[in-house]
């Protein structure tokens, strides 16, 4: 089949009909070069596992019409103080002990003030020395956060740009779209790694699906992590009555994603609550190679512990081990892919 090749270049100038065409391929077609490409770039049977911490929840002052935490809004969410730094890591022991190699930390904050940042990167210390990867996601970024961060030992900054460029005002008001991309420059000019995608079903069309995908594959690098969120819809957001997004749109979604961001590791985030054992599947087979395990994603619902391990057993997966050995592992894996895509 024309256009079947694994290995593909890797890009930052898709037009927005290139990836509207990649979404219209026919289903199957689409699959087949999502996977393709997954397989010459990474383990297609290993999946990086993250454990979500909200540190900081409620009371931000932002308006994102799918977020629970938004002091404007009705929730439930009742705003809470940043945890001590003891209760953080007597999580991240078990999220460790539970097969998460990641450990990402939340707060519901616009950014944080300078007075956060040592309460913070005590934190990510600790964290670090248990052993495991770091990851933050505390909004915009004042002068000089970014390097105490990662001074500290943080590896990966979250910072989604949410949805399309031409869709984004009609999701967020309190912070511009070029507020997010100035973040994610000086997340790079600290030499973090980027953990950067968005959410689907927020009532945008397919076109500003590949906008979104087109914002984040034309980056000036490609985020090292890119998550892909389903809406959840939360009673007394405006998004509360949002129609659901199709689930075979949600995963030509991960498919184009995977082709456009070939070397990124897609994360299979926000929504896996409400997706069967096999949608999961077909997204895995489509290039999601990372989940967050554990009971919550801040605010909302995920699938538990023990049923992330039976799922794994039973697709034959496993987890991402993040050390030297499985780095040279993955690494000879994705050079034999190489060496066989090029011969074929």
């Amino acid at each position: 089949m024309d256009g079947m090749q694994g290995e593909v270049p890797v890009r930052h100038d898709w037009s927005r009909s290139e990836i509207e065409a990649l979404f219209g391929l026919p289903f199957m077609d689409l699959l087949a070069r999502a996977h393709a490409v997954h397989v010459a770039h990474h383990d297609p049977n290993a999946v990086q596992v993250s454990t979500l911490l909200s540190i900081k929840t409620g009371g931000c002052p932002e308006d994102c019409a799918y977020c629970p935490q938004a002091q404007r809004y009705h929730t439930g969410v009742e705003a809470q103080k940043l945890m001590d730094a003891g209760d953080v890591l007597e999580r991240a022991r078990a999220a460790k002990a539970a097969g998460a190699s990641r450990f990402c930390m939340g707060a519901a904050w616009r950014g944080p003030k300078d007075r956060d940042i040592p309460k913070v990167a005590e934190i990510i210390r600790g964290v670090k020395a248990l052993g495991m990867e770091t990851c933050a996601t505390l909004g915009l970024l004042g002068e000089g956060h970014a390097k105490a961060l990662k001074d500290a030992g943080l590896d990966y900054y979250n910072h989604n740009i949410d949805t399309s460029p031409d869709y984004y005002g009609e999701i967020i008001h309190t912070r511009e779209f070029e507020d997010r991309l100035d973040t994610l420059g000086d997340i790079r000019a600290a030499g973090l790694k980027t953990c950067c995608g968005g959410i689907v079903g927020m009532g945008e069309t397919r076109a500003q699906r590949a906008g979104l995908l087109q914002a984040l594959a034309n980056l000036p690098e490609h985020p090292q992590s890119v998550p892909i969120n389903q809406l959840v819809p939360v009673p007394g957001t405006p998004l509360a009555d949002a129609e659901p997004l199709d689930p075979f749109e949600f995963v030509r979604t991960i498919a184009v994603a995977r082709i456009v961001m070939p070397k990124s590791i897609v994360r299979l985030s926000a929504g896996r609550q409400q997706m069967s054992d096999e949608l999961q599947a077909l997204c895995f087979f489509a290039g999601a190679g990372s989940i967050f395990m554990g009971e919550k994603l801040l605010t909302t619902g995920n699938p538990d512990v023990a049923h992330d391990h039976a799922l794994f057993t039973r697709l034959d997966l496993h987890p991402l081990q993040v050390d030297a050995d499985a780095h040279e592992a993955v690494t000879a894996h994705c050079e034999i892919a190489d060496r066989d895509a090029a011969a074929a």
